[in-house]
């Protein structure tokens, strides 16, 4: 996840609602966990952080980071589900069809820049509708493919921060990734590695508190048998210096 996507859910147990900085509207964000559901026990995908990076250094993160301004205008492989679409356009503030549809395809797009693993369809003419942060995509002849994204959980930034985001986490299950693209993980990368590692392995254990608290949810709908997308998801918000639950209603 970049700096900005762990913005989004950054808040250390210890700390209370910060009140010295004015009040910021958060920014959308988008992560996605990626599932691996071959073997007994399902592997989600992390990436080892540089450790020299100023936040989080050395720490398993997930790719993630802010919407771009043009990721609604993105042409896509197969449309998000009508059910996902639906779960998007739950809570508050009210948002549009085309915000919804920026959301999923931000962590298509944020999974691929950081771990260089694509889910996407081919398709023709792609390098005609494809640039700037999309042009791996284009490159390989591919456009993103929303359709097997799943919502798992929405978290806002504190109030009282100077960066607030509000992350909306996806998942996919791994046979999604249809391109993969060499060179991106690195020593001198912002990711270092990629490991797949199995639920309640120990480099779980070290993500951010509100991370795992998602990762929660996820292991409870991974538990419970397929994923569906008429599952309740869970808001996690801050009201008075503490952390709320709710879940994501009409």
């Amino acid at each position: 996840m970049s700096d900005t996507a762990q913005a989004a859910t950054a808040e250390k147990p210890e700390e209370k609602e910060a009140d010295h900085h004015p009040y910021y509207r958060p920014k959308d964000a988008a992560t996605l966990i990626l599932v691996d559901r071959s073997g007994d026990v399902p592997k989600v995908l992390v990436g080892k952080r540089h450790d020299k990076v100023v936040f989080m250094p050395g720490k398993f993160v997930f790719p993630g980071g802010r919407v771009d301004k043009n990721d609604h205008r993105v042409p896509v492989a197969a449309p998000i589900p009508p059910e996902l679409e639906t779960n998007l356009l739950k809570g508050s503030p009210k948002i549009s069809a085309s915000r919804a549809k920026s959301l999923a395809v931000a962590a298509i797009r944020e999974a691929c820049e950081e771990t260089g693993l694509c889910l996407g369809r081919k398709a023709e003419g792609t390098k005609a509708q494809l640039d700037g942060a999309w042009q791996p995509f284009a490159d390989a002849g591919l456009l993103p493919d929303p359709s097997g994204l799943f919502l798992i959980a929405r978290a806002i930034t504190p109030p009282g921060r100077v960066r607030r985001f509000d992350t909306r986490f996806f998942t996919a299950d791994a046979s999604a990734i249809t391109h993969r693209i060499d060179g991106v993980i690195h020593p001198d990368a912002e990711l270092v590695e990629l490991v797949w590692v199995e639920l309640g392995s120990k480099p779980l254990a070290d993500l951010h508190p509100m991370t795992k608290n998602v990762l929660g949810e996820l292991e409870k709908r991974l538990a419970t048998g397929p994923l569906r997308h008429d599952a309740p998801v869970p808001f996690f918000h801050f009201h008075g210096g503490k952390m709320q639950k709710d879940v994501l209603a009409a």
